[in-house]
């Protein structure tokens, strides 16, 4: 097991080395001026001329990257140009409120794909299996925008049930309670489109498997209904994985369109400020982070797959 997972974290080395080369070479090459943002469109070239040597901006792109690069492995993200701070520091609490939305609609993915995928499958062609293909479908199609905008207008503004956004109540006592019920909406409106793509793979899945011969064998050696599914789900579990995985990932990345809808302070509202001050080093360092969050998920994703299927283990 040690070694199947140093092989992946080897792996993942060349990975993360042409993310940030991508990440770099994207944000270098986006139209507009991170100086005239900063200075202003009036700003005499001696000042321009000052702040680009002092920010480094006059040297070539490539050497701007290694030493980008050298710095962002020690943990270095640079200073933000607007806030004259550093990223680290704007980042991390950023950071730590899109996990926590990203963790809460990965709860509901988990929960509502696998209850609706086993329904489908153990009941096919029943009013429930059913219902529960139309509800998956209709998660799937449903643009997030819409969701959000619909959950905002029923739950916040007609009924009142909660609030339309933003962490906790300014004048509440911000504790548990509170924090949960300004997360419900932004985690359910990010939750619904992988739930539904998690919610057909599973039924998928889990339908060969009980349809298949592992099935037929169980019931032929007496075991009940509970232990069949009980084994099948087992042998579907590869694929909830694969799929899990993959969608956690996307979170990772979709929550930042949702917290900017909800307006929560996390890497969504992080980024929009800082392209539109032209902050390069902010933007580098929020894309940097989301990355590398996405090739860890793989990383576990690998991980939790070898630990369910001893075959990944021995596979070379």
């Amino acid at each position: 097991m040690r070694g199947f997972l140093l092989r992946r974290a080897l792996l993942a080395v060349p990975t993360l080395l042409g993310v940030t080369v991508v990440v770099f070479a994207t944000v270098a090459l986006v139209p507009g001026d991170p100086l005239t943002a900063f200075l202003g469109p009036g700003a005499p070239p001696e000042a321009r001329r000052e702040l680009a040597e002092r920010l480094g901006l006059e040297r070539p792109v490539p050497i701007r990257y290694a030493d980008w690069l050298a710095h962002a492995v020690q943990g270095d993200l640079g200073i933000s140009i607007a806030g004259q701070r550093p990223v680290g520091d704007l980042l991390l609490p950023a950071v730590g409120q899109t996990l926590l939305l990203a963790g809460a609609a990965f709860l509901l993915v988990l929960a509502g794909g696998v209850l609706l995928g086993a329904v489908g499958a153990v009941r096919p062609r029943g009013p429930a299996g059913r219902l529960s293909g139309a509800l998956s479908t209709l998660a799937v199609s449903a643009p997030q925008y819409s969701v959000a905008l619909l959950l905002v207008a029923l739950f916040a503004v007609r009924w009142r049930l909660l609030p339309a956004g933003g962490t906790h109540d300014p004048f509440g006592g911000g504790g548990a309670g509170d924090v949960l019920r300004h997360l419900v909406l932004p985690a359910v409106a990010a939750a619904v489109v992988p739930l539904g793509l998690t919610a057909r793979v599973f039924r998928a899945a889990l339908g060969a498997v009980l349809g298949g011969e592992l099935a037929d064998s169980l019931r032929s050696r007496g075991l009940g209904r509970a232990a069949v599914l009980g084994h099948c789900v087992h042998n579907a579990s590869p694929a909830l994985l694969t799929i899990g995985g993959l969608q956690l990932a996307y979170l990772l990345e979709g929550v930042v369109f949702v917290e900017t809808l909800f307006g929560r302070p996390g890497l969504g509202g992080v980024l929009y400020d800082a392209l539109s001050a032209r902050d390069l080093p902010v933007v580098q360092g929020a894309v940097l982070v989301v990355a590398v969050a996405f090739v860890g998920v793989n990383l576990l994703v690998d991980a939790a797959h070898a630990l369910v299927d001893p075959r990944v283990r021995r596979a070379r």
